[in-house]
């Protein structure tokens, strides 16, 4: 199992996310967000791949269920749950992501 939390910047809806690894193909999502885009992302994606992170940049199912609801092309969600798959399913290791932005 691996757990994330989002925090996607300014507009500060938190996403969090939980990943269980189904049966060592799949991976069940559990996604709990302030953001009205998320709210029932884990309705329509209840479950992915574990190679869902293989699909090219902005494709595959993680994205396009994003995409139904969120129009924002900088939102970190599906990168995040990307990432959060990786390691439920011991693809990759836990590693914070982080972007920080000056002007």
């Amino acid at each position: 199992m691996a757990k994330s939390v989002i925090e996607p910047g300014v507009c500060g809806l938190t996403t969090n996310v939980t990943v269980e690894d189904k049966d060592g193909m799949n991976m069940t999502l559990k996604v709990d967000s302030q953001c009205p885009a998320y709210k029932d992302l884990d309705q329509r994606l209840p479950e992915v791949s574990m190679m869902a992170g293989f699909d090219p940049l902005g494709t595959g199912p993680i994205y396009d269920a994003c995409r139904v609801k969120c129009k924002h092309g900088a939102c970190p969600v599906a990168m995040g749950i990307i990432k959060t798959v990786e390691v439920a399913a011991n693809m990759a290791l836990p590693k914070d992501v982080k972007v920080t932005i000056e002007k």
